[in-house]
């Protein structure tokens, strides 16, 4: 991206303004306004901004209630989302009103931490879940998501977790074309990850100044760190590829290399995954504003040829004539709009199969596993990442409730 000089960071505030440019009073198309599906958002920062008019342009949702930990936002965005006063909500309790004012289906766009309290919350009023990544920013918060998503579906509710890639149809034929045998048996995966990082201020009394413009990211128990929050995206990719299968060891070293760093997250990575049958897969990264191109790539590694994607890019599996492959179009909104639509669809067709579900549980615990190996500068097992359980406790004292 280095081209036109874009980095993460501008692209994700980018596709907001998009969003925002996007604004207008808009009736549903093609749907009788009084039977839309009755939704609340958590979370309006820039990428509950860019779901939510998503949810207006679609023409079958109807934002009904809204939330956001600051007063301002909620008032602002809400207003701006045609949200009735009475239903915007702030402070951390805000999406307990969202969940009590009588919606069918919630949409959680927050820092990770608040997730398995927000969809436990969610899934025992009975509502639909959309949810952004990761689950989780430690074990037993994924657990507890874990937990949540397999009553969902006992109650007959949608669950979905918005990883875009798996929505693209060119990384969906040329991993299904990999696990055919195209190309030869599986040897290893390669991913690669950089961006710019997020802005790391100094801590102040409380982390209300930690919780917007994604610095939050830098922080390992509000966001997960860099490698769960962000690099959690190509791990998804490399699980996909080896057949969602779950890594036994990660191995590795990390360390923080921005400049002025406050939060605990290490900025630069290198972890290697042992899965069982041999098979490796390698993971690096880097959260530095240097002016090195954003990357999520991922490439398969196989005995008769290899499938290369980039998230932003192409995905190529050269040798293949039967696959030609090609360039991957607007992935981070495009991905996101069709999780949008294909919610609506599940929800409106009593579809609570969730299939986002379980490779999105693995790819969070994976990323936490490969996270925690490389800050230990050592091997973790998988068992003995689940037999430590180790919690990342948030100090939310000072906070508006």
């Amino acid at each position: 991206m280095s081209e036109s000089g874009i980095t993460r960071r501008n692209f994700v505030q980018g596709s907001a303004l998009t969003a925002f440019a996007m604004m207008h009073p808009k009736i549903a198309f093609g749907s009788d306004a009084n039977n839309r599906m009755k939704v609340g958002v958590v979370g309006l920062g820039a990428r509950g901004r860019l779901i939510s008019y998503m949810l207006l342009d679609h023409g079958g949702y109807e934002i009904h209630a809204g939330t956001d930990y600051f007063e301002q936002v909620s008032q602002g965005v809400g207003g701006q989302l045609g949200i009735d006063a009475s239903n915007r909500f702030s402070g951390l309790s805000g999406y307990k009103r969202v969940i009590d004012s009588g919606i069918e289906a919630i949409f959680l766009e927050t820092p990770s931490y608040c997730f398995p309290d927000h969809v436990e919350a969610a899934v025992d009023a009975g509502l639909h879940v959309f949810i952004a990544k990761p689950l989780a920013c430690d074990v037993p918060g994924n657990l507890r998501v874990e937990a949540a998503a397999q009553k969902a579906q006992e109650k007959g509710l949608v669950f979905l977790v918005d990883f875009q890639t798996r929505t693209d149809p060119l990384y969906s034929e040329g991993i299904r074309r990999m696990h055919a045998g195209e190309i030869g048996k599986q040897s290893m995966v390669f991913t690669d990850y950089a961006d710019g990082g997020f802005s790391d201020p100094e801590l102040t009394e409380n982390i209300e100044s930690r919780l917007q413009h994604l610095i939050w990211v830098n922080d390992n128990a509000i966001g997960g760190g860099y490698m769960v929050n962000a690099g959690v995206h190509a791990v998804d990719v490399g699980l996909w590829m080896l057949g969602e299968r779950r890594p036994i060891s990660a191995m590795g070293s990390s360390h923080r290399s921005r400049k002025n760093p406050n939060g605990d997250s290490h900025d630069v990575h290198s972890v290697t995954y042992q899965f069982e049958d041999d098979l490796i897969m390698n993971y690096r990264s880097e959260h530095l504003g240097n002016q090195y191109d954003y990357k999520c790539n991922t490439v398969g590694i196989c005995t008769d040829g290899h499938l290369s994607t980039e998230y932003i890019g192409e995905v190529r599996m050269p040798g293949n004539e039967a696959f030609e492959g090609g360039e991957v179009i607007n992935l981070y909104q495009g991905g996101a709009l069709r999780n949008v639509n294909s919610f609506y669809e599940y929800v409106r067709e009593g579809d609570h199969s969730n299939p986002s579900v379980m490779p999105s549980l693995n790819a969070t615990y994976a990323a936490i596993l490969g996270r925690d190996a490389a800050e230990r500068r050592g091997l973790l097992t998988w068992d003995e990442m689940f037999r430590e359980n180790r919690s990342l406790e948030v100090d939310l004292r000072g906070l508006k409730d």
